[in-house]
């Protein structure tokens, strides 16, 4: 939080990247890497649905952060023992200090970790997500959905672009406002795009083409949490995305498709705002509510047509031990 100013957020991110040429010195390697994430992160939400959806789940394993973390890191404490069991470490921050002892950015998920050195390789969402698309595709599952399809990325990143300013990072902006005139900005910014969003998907089931791509599973970080924690939490309260009619039946389409609701942990998402933003909720009190069943009612939005994986087929069940807890009418 900025006192009296707008919020900006730190994006010097660690910018090295795991490609099939391995250019940068990190060759796509089965079993080579470590994606850590936390379930409670909208940034690492995205990374968790793409490598599900993608098939990566046997060749780029996965670590959970527990949803809460002091100033220091991220901490491995769902683990027995408190330690991620194949990186051996207590805090995301030791592999951020093995990469530069004299690192001083944000310690963020996701970041992907070279198991043999345990030095974090890269920490920037944005490409990561790209990079499991594009530099990971021998390695994709049978039936993996095209997610950045060439003919689309103009669209997609022109897509992206603005959804990042205004949605993804506009929650934020209102959040941590340091003052009245910038939250009342950024509030604005918000739902203005919202307004244009719900526009653009009355006639159409995704943001960009007939099939799911990278921009829908962006979008849709920032949707599953919003009733939970951005409409209160944030002030984000012009009205819930429950009572947005297209956005909200759009958000449970995706929900309801494989890859997306079954990684949504809405108990570790509203441990993380409610107990780490002290200066916003000082009380350290996380609401029982709102109901999570209605993610799981009909949306019909299969009458705009679309194939959500393309040519492609739905990923199959979730990995052992990479499953969220149920929502209430969900097997």
């Amino acid at each position: 939080m900025n006192p009296g100013g707008e919020y900006a957020r730190d994006s010097r991110y660690i910018t090295t990247r795991v490609t099939a040429d391995g250019r940068d010195g990190f060759p796509v390697e089965p079993g080579r890497y470590r994606l850590v994430v936390s379930r409670a992160c909208p940034w690492a939400s995205r990374a968790v649905i793409v490598r599900r959806l993608l098939g990566l789940e046997g060749v780029l394993s996965m670590g959970i952060a527990g949803p809460t973390h002091d100033e220091r890191s991220w901490t491995f404490d769902l683990d027995p023992g408190g330690r991620d069991p194949v990186l051996g470490i207590e805090r995301l921050q030791e592999a951020f200090l093995a990469r530069d002892p004299g690192y001083d950015r944000g310690i963020t998920v996701p970041a992907v970790v070279d198991v043999p050195t345990g030095k974090v390789v890269t920490n920037d969402f944005r490409q990561i997500t790209i990079d499991m698309s594009l530099e990971w595709t021998a390695y994709h599952r049978d039936g993996a959905p095209e997610l950045y399809p060439p003919e689309l990325r103009p669209e997609i990143d022109a897509v992206n672009e603005v959804v990042y300013k205004d949605v993804n990072n506009g929650v934020y902006r209102a959040g941590f406002a340091g003052s009245q005139e910038s939250y009342a900005e950024a509030y604005e910014r918000l739902f203005a795009r919202l307004d244009l969003l719900s526009e653009r998907l009355q006639g159409s089931r995704y943001l960009v083409g007939d099939t799911i791509t990278e921009a829908d599973v962006r979008l849709f970080t920032t949707l599953v949490r919003f009733d939970a924690v951005y409409h209160g939490h944030f002030k984000c309260n012009r009205r819930k995305l429950s009572e947005m009619p297209v956005l909200w039946a759009y958000a449970r389409d995706l929900f309801q498709t494989p890859g997306f609701g079954d990684t949504v942990d809405f108990d570790h998402i509203k441990k993380h705002y409610y107990l780490v933003h002290s200066d916003i909720n000082p009380t350290g009190i996380v609401p029982v509510g709102p109901d999570p069943s209605g993610w799981l009612e009909p949306h019909g939005r299969a009458a705009l047509g679309g194939r959500p994986f393309g040519d492609g087929t739905p990923p199959g069940p979730v990995a052992p031990g990479e499953e969220v807890p149920a929502v209430p009418g969900r097997s």
